[in-house]
């Protein structure tokens, strides 16, 4: 199909535009507002999209009425469907691509009035982004045709180090604040509502693996390549089926709360076998050195959150803190090169006097 300039051509050229600035601010390095910019930008592309195909089939007639049957107008302007109606007035999607479109629709729902400044969302996400954006191409192509098939995709992110430490990987898992702890309850439980069917369509979610090529391939080679299980022949997913094995075989999940969490006496224990005599912690000097480099509020203060998260993290279960293991280092090394004794650190907390973290790490 071939449109010609009319209003259904601009619908669907915003369509395209919108879907296309998603992947942008998607692939930009530096991007800190990613999963919520794109999400936006997607639910923004797949309603025009709609719109658009609606325009051609039963023509200007995607609006919201009242009652009385006349249209709903918000700011002089009639209404017109949101996603989640034009999906249930379309009404032929396929499943996994309804429960793809429901999961981002529920998700930005759900980020519009937070701020999150981590990218564990980013991380989670990835593969129902992916999918997002597929299912958008190729509904756009039925809908109106091959002419229009963008061919663009997401970067699958360049990492800066091939190996993270445990306290990295522990640290990524983190529920870093309310918000955040929310956001990734959402998306276990939505993942957990689906059939396995729909879980494991491409078109929900796609599911990478990633293997380094260290063998004599061919030098023009891509570095990722996108398979289709269903372009396999029977001994390529035989050979897929067998190496899911080994690393199922390999992969050990442990299902436990606070996985790598410190209590405040762990803490004193570490940190002295750590020093091993030169200096003596004890659970009153941790609370004046928590105190005075402000990694947790006070008790009873009205966010208890407002933590510094790569050393501690509340525990609403129990409505107290547990720390990482990085206070842990951090301790160690400002005890044996910060020059203060413990009574200077008691006199500068009596003070109200406050260190800078940044400034005394190793």
């Amino acid at each position: 199909m071939k449109l010609r300039k009319g209003k259904t051509k601009s619908i669907l050229g915003a369509s395209i535009d919108s879907a296309l600035l998603a992947v942008e601010i998607y692939n930009k390095p530096r991007t800190t507002f990613r999963s919520e910019g794109f999400i936006a930008m997607m639910i923004m592309a797949w309603t025009r999209l709609f719109h658009a195909h609606f325009h051609t089939t039963i023509g200007d007639k995607y609006y919201y009425k009242k009652k009385n049957g006349r249209f709903d107008i918000v700011d002089g302007e009639r209404k017109a469907w949101e996603l989640s109606a034009c999906i249930k007035e379309h009404g032929t999607l396929d499943k996994a691509v309804e429960r793809n479109l429901n999961f981002f629709i529920k998700l930005r729902n759900k980020i519009e009035h937070r701020h999150i400044e981590k990218r564990e969302v980013d991380t989670q996400i990835f593969g129902e982004c992916q999918s997002l954006l597929f299912n958008y191409e190729s509904q756009l192509i039925k809908f109106f045709g091959d002419n229009y098939s963008i061919n663009e995709a997401l970067v699958y992110s360049l990492q800066f180090s091939q190996i993270r430490t445990e306290q990295q990987e522990l640290a990524s898992r983190s529920a870093l604040s309310r918000d955040l702890a929310d956001i990734m309850s959402f998306i276990a439980k939505y993942r957990d509502s689906l059939d396995d069917d729909t879980y494991n369509s491409l078109q929900y979610s796609v599911k990478l693996i990633q293997i380094p090529k260290i063998s004599n391939t061919n030098r023009a080679d891509a570095a990722i390549e996108f398979v289709r299980w269903d372009a396999l022949n029977q001994e390529d997913r035989n050979a897929y089926e067998k190496l899911s094995v080994i690393i199922k075989d390999k992969t050990v999940r442990v299902e436990a709360a606070n996985l790598g969490r410190l209590k405040p006496s762990d803490v004193v224990r570490k940190v002295n076998e750590a020093l091993n005599g030169v200096v003596k912690m004890t659970s009153n000097l941790h609370v004046e050195l928590y105190k005075l480099f402000s990694v947790r509020p006070p008790s009873g203060a009205d966010d208890p959150f407002e933590t510094v998260a790569e050393f501690c993290l509340y525990d609403e279960a129990h409505s107290d803190y547990v720390y990482q293991e990085a206070w842990v280092v951090f301790l160690v090394h400002f005890m044996q090169a910060g020059g203060f004794a413990p009574t200077d650190i008691r006199k500068m907390v009596r003070e109200g006097k406050k260190l800078d973290v940044n400034e005394y790490r190793s």
